[in-house]
């Protein structure tokens, strides 16, 4: 039985379960699990664990996370990103110096609320199906800890950041915060996830790149062992 951990790159369209159970069956439907979740929009770094290495699926859930996103200015959707309803739309009179400026609040150890379109649960329901209902219900900040966050470039409305910031961190959050900061509105456009803990996705392997291989010991020897595995 396939067992360790494997490094995907995943593409954007598709949920992380979807991309899970894509490669599973490329390992004969092995037990497999993902650790930490990046949504439809989001492309890059999942690690899926394979038979025994999923007992260690809480502790590289737990691994910091780095990240490229663009944010867009001006514009606020119900998810916080671009895949969601645009809520309204605001003049941008922000330029790169305030925008630098800005993402000095979000450094360290920061307060976090979770968006409502989120796995998180109320009740034993998933937010984002009381989301999808039209329903907000009060959500408890969270303490996350941005380790770095680089600005990259301002292209008009377009902001491009690079963040490293700890397990249950949500970039879109980040952006509808810092889009309240400027006065202006933004929402996530683009993410990519490029490293968790020490792994980074020039290590990855694309699901086409996987099915290519002969089933059995040529994909097998892509997985990578871990300490519980």
């Amino acid at each position: 039985m396939a067992t360790g951990l494997l490094l995907l790159d995943k593409p954007a369209g598709i949920t992380s379960n979807r991309a899970l159970q894509n490669v599973r069956r490329l390992f004969g439907n092995a037990k497999a699990g993902h650790c930490g979740t990046l949504d439809p929009l989001a492309t890059g770094l999942l690690l899926l664990c394979f038979g025994k290495a999923t007992k260690a699926a809480g502790r590289l859930t737990a691994m910091d996370k780095t990240y490229r996103a663009t944010l867009t200015l001006g514009v606020t959707t119900d998810s916080f990103d671009a895949d969601g309803t645009v809520t309204a739309r605001r003049e941008v009179a922000a330029g790169a110096a305030e925008v630098a400026a800005a993402l000095g609040r979000f450094r360290g150890e920061i307060l976090q609320v979770p968006p409502m379109f989120s796995a998180l649960k109320r009740g034993g329901q998933p937010l984002y199906k009381l989301a999808r209902r039209g329903i907000s219900v009060p959500r408890e900040p969270r303490r996350v800890t941005v380790r770095r966050l680089a600005l990259l470039g301002v292209d008009g409305a377009m902001v491009k950041v690079e963040l490293t910031v700890t397990s249950g961190f949500y970039v879109r959050s980040f952006a509808a915060d810092l889009g309240e900061v400027l006065g202006c509105g933004a929402a996530l456009s683009a993410l990519r996830r490029t490293e968790v803990g020490p792994f980074t996705v020039t290590e990855a392997h694309t699901a086409a790149a996987i099915a290519a291989l002969p089933a059995g010991c040529a994909r097998e020897s892509l997985l990578v062992k871990v300490g519980d595995g």
